[in-house]
């Protein structure tokens, strides 16, 4: 017998130790599927979780969700490089996703999943349990995820496939400024990223505290990888990495923009690429979302993420905007046809 139930506690979850276990296991090796990630999401960014709980005897599947007024999204904000459900080894995931689809029509009319990947099958599996349990479900492209796959390379072979304009940027540049890596959180250094970020092109920070304490927590667990250039003495740019599970997570980066001719956000991650793929050996380094230029410089790949927004069409409220997403979808058609 599957049974589905929600916690808005998070700290209930950790009562289940299958649950707890799946949850801390060497499997889950991004911070977006910690229970600690969504803690910190729920605290600092003042979200109301309602974490899915699926469990099928010794087995378990549990997605992060939030409640947004009547509608469901994921448990996730512009911080979250993905979302995707997670699944104890040896369960049935198709028969978990329906269970949960089926049960989170007593929950909402209409839920908005976003973002998901689909590199194995996360997207397809969910708007198949969907539909299957009677959901009307659209699929659709949201955002970009550029990754580099370093498939055994050293640092200097991956450079020599760079395009020539980087590369000559780099010789040029690099003795402008000076990089520390650091791997243990240090406030003073953090409050030099934060006036950074502050004085960069970028826009306001959402949560300076939740990136604050994730950084903290990063470095206790020696996954931080925070750089820092300075020319002559001053702080001018800073990027945020971690490293978990063989892979890099660029989380965020800015630099001042007075120094922008000694491109020191270049000599950056080229000095943290050096860093991830020679000594940490990474086998992937993940950008995060966004269709930046300065990304493709980088990184060789991009991956889809995806949105998935489905109504119960039984609830008259739902039918306004099931018509504009059908009218969307015979409008796209039309154009490319």
């Amino acid at each position: 017998m599957i049974s589905v139930d929600y916690r808005d506690d998070l700290k209930e979850v950790q009562g289940d130790a299958v649950l707890a276990a799946l949850l801390n296991a060497p499997q889950v090796a991004a911070p977006f599927d910690r229970l600690a990630w969504w803690q910190g999401l729920a605290d600092c960014c003042d979200l109301l979780p309602l974490i899915a709980v699926v469990r099928d005897g010794p087995h378990r599947a549990v997605m992060p969700l939030l409640r947004r007024g009547r509608q469901v999204h994921c448990l996730a904000n512009w911080y979250s490089f993905r979302v995707a459900p997670l699944f104890s080894d040896g369960a049935n995931r198709p028969a978990l996703l329906a269970a949960l689809a089926a049960d989170l029509a007593g929950q909402t009319p209409h839920l908005v999943l976003s973002p998901l990947p689909d590199e194995h099958g996360e997207a397809t599996t969910i708007a198949a349990a969907l539909r299957q349990t009677g959901w009307t479900t659209f699929v659709e492209p949201c955002d970009t995820n550029h990754v580099l796959t370093v498939r055994g390379r050293s640092f200097t072979d991956y450079l020599d496939t760079r395009a020539g304009p980087l590369r000559t940027t780099l010789k040029r540049k690099a003795g402008k400024v000076e990089v520390t890596i650091e791997t243990a959180f240090n406030a003073a250094s953090w409050d030099c990223y934060e006036e950074i970020y502050a004085n960069s092109w970028k826009g306001e920070e959402g949560c300076p505290g939740f990136l604050r304490a994730f950084a903290e927590q990063e470095g206790a667990a020696g996954r931080l990888r925070l750089a820092i250039a300075r020319a002559e003495g001053r702080p001018v740019a800073a990027q945020f990495w971690t490293v978990e599970g063989k892979t890099a997570f660029i989380h965020k980066l800015a630099h001042l923009e007075d120094a922008k001719a000694l491109s020191p956000g270049t000599t950056l991650t080229a000095a943290l690429l050096e860093r991830v793929i020679d000594h940490d050996k990474v086998e992937l380094v993940d950008f995060g979302t966004g269709n930046d230029a300065y990304k493709r410089d980088w990184m060789e790949e991009v991956r889809p993420r995806y949105r998935i927004e489905a109504f119960r069409a039984k609830w008259p409220g739902t039918w306004p905007a099931i018509a504009r997403k059908v009218l969307h979808r015979v409008a796209a058609s039309g154009s490319h046809g």
